[in-house]
């Protein structure tokens, strides 16, 4: 009779119309990979007519499509989101060269907290790499590190652990994969799960490429030649102007490089029989820049929070947790990375505020859509009527030492800051942002001469149709939320949320 009982209870599950429910796989190890200045339109599976893109089109077509997967409007910022899953002004991060706060819990904290290995490779960009750094990768949760305080292109000089930084030979991209290749197999022989994160030096400019990956985009059309775009000089780290055509073949080449390595990664968790249950997670830190931007669906470049400011390819591949393709057009951004990941690994969020949510349901296919609002905020953080802010932390300790090809006022390094905040006054809650929620997107001050916009992003996703007048209560209702939002991250900004 024991032996018939579970076949008597499933059977009576399905004459009562309910499915069994799949188990949950185990907790899965992770892999975050993310594209610096990869906008939406710049892969092969969202329709790109010309770019190369065969191994993110593969994970696109096998696992988890975010068609509708958002990131903050520039880099350092939408890094912190990810750390943290919290908006990155609620820490000052406000902009490209500022830093974490040492306060802030990390996902690479929680993670190895719960008994996950740790890894970081590549860019860090939000406060420099070096020992004594409150903010290096090893200060914020991980372990082993081999990266950068900003960005870099072929032969990288990179800092392993915060020592000395050293040249590797080589193109950037699978120099970051081949040495996080040799981290994961010391991992699997210890036997432990690990958290890994590759965010790799492409595709920002200045652009470079190996000559067979230049020889695949020779014969761009010239409806690709517009004319010239400013960007950073290799030989003299200076601004210059270029021909466009030639800059896009530079620029695809290096998106081509950086998924070959995404390639090469795949292929070897499969040959280390870790594919199946390793999570792999990519995305773009923001949208695409004036220099690579031609042709586009989309309103707006990097910097912006219209849809090509921080609209970017999201995609995960997990064969075990997600075993059949899905494509989701379901809101999603970079802020939900931390609780995601915390939920499939059994580790606790921090108890302070966060602005994203867990995404579990929607990898197992039981969210149709988001219901909560994703807001963007471009805070105008600079506060010259009161004098010099208080720095947050000793500018001694935000001094960079990974070189750079762009010259950075007098210096080829990156310096990071981070201000205390002293009181909240209302200029503060000004700058451009936009609210998220559905279909419906408001936009305040998002381009000179614009004050309120809203847009039915399903209708019109170009963003040309402003239709706040034909919605008021929309506009008002939203407007609301959005201010009341921006409440709660001046608390944090004040640093409320430490104490």
């Amino acid at each position: 009779m024991k032996q018939l009982l579970p076949f008597i209870l499933l059977l009576l599950a399905r004459l009562d119309g309910a499915e069994p429910s799949r188990e949950a796989p185990p907790r899965p190890n992770i892999i975050l990979l993310m594209g610096d200045d990869h906008g939406w339109e710049e892969v092969g599976y969202n329709g790109h007519p010309y770019l190369k893109t065969p191994f993110l089109d593969e994970m696109a077509a096998s696992g988890l499509r975010l068609d509708h997967f958002y990131a903050q409007p520039v880099c350092s910022p939408t890094r912190g989101n990810v750390l943290t899953g919290r908006h990155p002004n609620r820490y000052g991060t406000f902009t490209p060269g500022r830093s974490l706060r040492p306060e802030e819990i990390t996902v690479a904290h929680l993670l190895r907290d719960a008994g996950y290995a740790t890894g970081h490779f590549g860019k860090w960009h939000v406060g420099p790499v070096k020992k004594g750094s409150p903010t290096n990768p090893g200060a914020m949760g991980f372990e082993e590190w081999l990266s950068h305080d900003n960005f870099f292109e072929m032969d990288p000089v990179l800092s392993r652990n915060g020592g000395t930084p050293k040249k590797f030979f080589g193109e950037s991209s699978e120099i970051l994969v081949d040495e996080a290749i040799n981290y994961i197999e010391k991992k699997q022989q210890a036997d432990a799960p690990f958290f890994t994160v590759i965010w790799f030096g492409s595709p920002h400019e200045p652009y470079s490429g190996l000559e067979t990956d230049l020889a695949l985009y020779r014969n761009l059309p010239e409806e690709y030649a517009p004319g010239e775009v400013s960007l950073t000089s290799n030989e003299t780290g200076l601004r210059i102007k270029r021909p466009q055509r030639e800059v896009l073949i530079e620029r695809y080449a290096e998106i081509t490089a950086m998924d070959r390595s995404i390639g090469k990664l795949r292929n070897a968790l499969k040959t280390l029989g870790l594919k199946d249950k390793t999570l792999l997670w990519y995305c773009g830190d923001n949208g695409t820049p004036p220099s690579g931007l031609t042709k586009s669906r989309f309103r707006g470049v990097k910097g912006k929070v219209y849809e090509n400011g921080i609209r970017v390819p999201g995609v995960i591949e997990w064969p075990k947790g997600i075993p059949k393709p899905q494509t989701s057009t379901v809101n999603a951004v970079t802020s939900d990375i931390l609780p995601t990941l915390c939920a499939l690994a059994g580790a606790k969020t921090p108890e302070v505020p966060l602005d994203g949510i867990d995404l579990v349901p929607l990898l197992n296919g039981n969210m149709k859509e988001r219901g909560e609002a994703i807001e963007f905020w471009n805070f105008r953080g600079s506060r010259p009527d009161q004098g010099s802010p208080k720095p947050y932390i000793d500018p001694e300790l935000q001094k960079g030492t990974t070189p750079l090809v762009k010259k950075m006022g007098k210096i080829f390094t990156r310096n990071f800051r981070n201000d205390h905040h002293e009181e909240i006054r209302a200029k503060d809650f000004l700058g451009p942002r936009a609210i998220l929620i559905d279909d419906f997107k408001l936009v305040i001050d998002g381009e000179k001469g614009t004050e309120v916009e809203l847009f039915n992003l399903k209708k019109d996703p170009g963003e040309t149709t402003n239709i706040a007048r034909k919605h008021p209560n929309v506009v008002e209702q939203l407007s609301k939320q959005l201010r009341d939002w921006q409440g709660s991250v001046m608390n944090s900004l004040m640093g409320r949320d430490y104490k």
